[in-house]
């Protein structure tokens, strides 16, 4: 029997990429059996995704087909429901239309990304809208369209206020672009609704922080709080998100816990109908319920990305905790991250069968981009801080090369065109909420039946 078997959890970023790191290396050995399995069948290119919230970009343009980037490997969809790396196996959920199916492996890469983050934050977590999938893109969408309907005719003055405002949590790279996006979208779509100004339309980020954008320079971080400001985004940092019912957020001072405050924390509120959540992510629970010794959530793994008590199992992407050695501090939750964390693991499974030496992760950021809206950017590249419009084209253009498909890469490139001549499309689509999976027995690999 083969001792070759390696199994990949988790269609993002890193684990699309480790797959196919693995089928380049193993292409002339057949007796390599890789398997991966994801929620979807499909990458999804999440840069791009407030501009599916806008309207800006079509769906299916920023999704590619798993099948269709890795050929080799064989690939299973579904949703994993226990890790066991004592015994080398992973379960798979049942459903009402499928058996659950259980693999077994010599090799696992746990690529499972994150999931987002409420702090605890219960009633955040029931009413906010977030914006981590595809199916949050085209919600918010939605939800963007019917508070402009509801409001085009509302004749209350607090409740039209109240439906013409948005709320942005976290003043991050999501929460920044998005905020960006959804201005702009609401601006272009007013034409179409007659009883809408351009000075009700409020968007508002909140961010505990002193400064937005995290990561990047004081001098680019503070252009794009100015230039936001100048577009009529309001800004509010050190603040903090008590509570939202779906009506009022509740919010409060943020207190740097280094220093004594001077004043009672006092609480104040906004009054909106739609809030959009983006800031943190945290690891999924299938890691944060597993065996593996994590820390903040994430799996502590050594400089090859292996776990020490589990040889043979490997860790990459948001939920590995990798160590920088130069600065001592885990590896950014980045795409460029996942890509290399990818690549370095299949290597180093390759290695390992083959004898070699394997690779310890080195990992270089590239530069951060942004785009914040009508055509402006910011950018750190190569220790330049640029921003304005050439940054806006620098973004798109080395975003539009990432994207793994010739044909995909048109596509956006056509939606982009189009949207220099054309207004964007304001149906809104009604998404209907499908019933949670029932879990059902378990078939070994050998008993599975599609």
């Amino acid at each position: 029997m083969t001792n070759k078997r390696i199994l990949v959890l988790g269609g993002g970023f890193a684990g699309i990429d480790c797959t196919r790191a693995l089928e380049s290396h193993f292409k002339k050995d057949k007796e390599a059996e890789i398997t991966l399995v994801s929620e979807d069948n499909f990458l999804l290119f999440t840069p791009m995704l407030p501009q599916v919230a806008s309207g800006m970009i079509e769906t299916r343009h920023i999704v590619m087909p798993t099948r269709q980037l890795c050929k080799k490997a064989r690939f299973y969809e579904g949703k994993i429901k226990n890790i066991d790396p004592y015994g080398k196996r992973v379960t798979l959920y049942g459903t009402n239309e499928k058996r659950g199916i259980s693999l077994g492996y010599d090799y696992l890469i746990v690529a499972l990304g994150s999931q987002t983050n409420f702090f605890g934050n219960k009633s955040v977590e029931i009413y906010a809208y977030t914006m981590k999938t595809l199916n949050d893109a085209v919600v918010l969408r939605n939800r963007v369209i019917d508070m402009l309907e509801q409001a085009e005719n509302e004749t209350n003055p607090i409740l039209r206020q109240s439906l013409l405002t948005f709320v942005i949590v976290g003043g991050g790279f999501a929460g920044i672009e998005t905020a960006g996006e959804l201005l702009d979208f609401m601006h272009d779509a007013k034409k179409h609704y007659p009883h809408i100004h351009e000075n009700e339309i409020k968007v508002i980020i909140l961010e505990a922080l002193p400064s937005i954008l995290p990561g990047f320079s004081e001098r680019l971080a503070q252009f794009t709080k100015d230039k936001m400001i100048q577009r009529g985004i309001e800004i509010m940092l050190n603040t903090l998100v008590v509570n939202f019912d779906g009506s009022e957020v509740i919010i409060k001072d943020a207190v740097d816990p280094t220093k004594t405050p001077v004043k009672d924390k006092t609480l104040s509120s906004i009054q909106t109908k739609t809030l959009v959540w983006t800031a943190g992510v945290t690891p999924v629970d299938t890691i944060k319920n597993s065996v593996f010794k994590t820390e903040r959530g994430r799996i502590i793994v050594n400089e090859f990305l292996e776990i020490p008590d589990f040889p043979g199992v490997y860790v990459i992407g948001d939920c590995s905790l990798a160590i920088d050695p130069s600065t001592k501090k885990p590896y950014p939750p980045t795409a460029q991250n996942a890509e290399a964390q990818g690549k370095t693991a299949a290597y180093n499974i390759f290695a390992g069968i083959n004898g070699r030496q394997k690779k310890k992760i080195e990992y270089h950021s590239k530069g951060q981009m942004a785009i914040i809206g009508k055509r402006t950017g910011i950018a750190s590249i190569f220790g330049m801080n640029i921003h304005g419009f050439l940054a806006w084209w620098i973004w798109r253009s080395i975003y539009l090369s990432k994207i793994p498909r010739v044909d995909k890469r048109l596509r956006v490139l056509l939606d982009w065109t189009a949207d220099l001549f054309f207004d964007r499309d304001i149906s809104r689509l009604k998404i209907l909420r499908k019933e949670p999976p029932v879990d059902y027995r378990e078939l070994d690999e050998v008993d599975d039946v599609w």
